[in-house]
């Protein structure tokens, strides 16, 4: 007889330093680190539309150094350890959400940043 498990033990293994940001409506960054050195980035989502990275064979999310440009955002693996983030100035009169998820494994973790409105 099988029987399922669960949940599965995997741990913190990135240990980000930030979770949650708020930007202000003018061009704003962050840099975040991390106690793990064997993490990636799956997705980025900003308002409704989601970036994945995962079979994307433009960036290798496996690498120690990469960078991802969208419309109102950078988002630059510097190395193992750092993660620059920066949104363009919001102009759309609306707040802006942006969530950055983070895989290492099987464990997933994610930063969510809010950007203000003009």
């Amino acid at each position: 007889m099988l029987s399922a498990c669960g949940p599965w033990p995997w741990q913190d293994n990135i240990g980000l330093s930030v979770k949650d940001a708020v930007f202000g409506a003018e061009a704003d960054s962050i840099i975040i680190t991390t106690e793990g050195t064997s993490w990636w980035i799956d997705n980025i989502s900003i308002n409704d539309t989601t970036y994945s990275f995962y079979n994307d064979i433009s960036i290798d999310i496996f690498g120690d150094s990469y960078t991802i440009e969208k419309d109102c955002f950078v988002v630059e693996k510097r190395d193992k350890t750092t993660l620059f983030v920066k949104m363009d100035a919001n102009t759309t009169g609306e707040e802006r959400f942006m969530t950055i998820t983070f895989e290492a494994g099987d464990y997933f973790d994610y930063v969510r940043i809010k950007q203000l409105a003009e």
